[in-house]
């Protein structure tokens, strides 16, 4: 990503990592181009897991915000 551009979205990332899969599951594919998608896929899984994780973080500190606005 350049400066300026906008962050990907985490159903553009899953989106390119179904891609990913659907191609590699279909075979067909020379060995090092297997290995290159599949690190490709390897690196969306983790960056769509990073933002899984600061969503469920998210929404745990406005879990906790409003139940200490209740319980006053």
């Amino acid at each position: 990503m350049t400066t300026g551009e906008q962050p990907e979205t985490f159903e553009a990332l899953y989106e390119r990592l179904q891609a990913l899969t659907a191609r590699l599951e279909a075979g067909n594919l020379p060995l090092e181009e297997s290995v290159t998608l599949y690190e490709e896929g390897m690196a969306l899984a983790q960056r769509c897991q990073a933002l899984l994780a600061a969503v469920e973080q998210r929404i745990e500190t406005l879990r906790e915000t409003y139940e200490d606005g209740f319980s006053r």
